[in-house]
């Protein structure tokens, strides 16, 4: 379980920098005031906090171990 949940996360991390590059994209290629880049922000965020929440869980079930630094 610990291992696809660890997948999981680096996948998600990959379509939260996908949507990132995605919007830079957009940004640079539309010039008629489209909606396109607003919509890749916005996913980005919502694949960020489902993310950040993610890995909440995770340390919370015991699958993923912070490293403890300053400890």
């Amino acid at each position: 379980m610990e291992t696809i949940y660890k997948v999981a996360l680096v996948i998600m991390f990959l379509v939260v920098i996908f949507n990132l590059g995605q919007a830079l994209y957009f940004m640079m290629t539309d010039k008629d005031g489209g909606k396109r880049t607003v919509w890749a922000l916005t996913r980005r965020i919502s694949f960020s906090l489902l993310l950040i929440a993610m890995v909440i869980v995770g340390i919370r079930m015991g699958w993923i171990h912070p490293h403890g630094v300053g400890q």
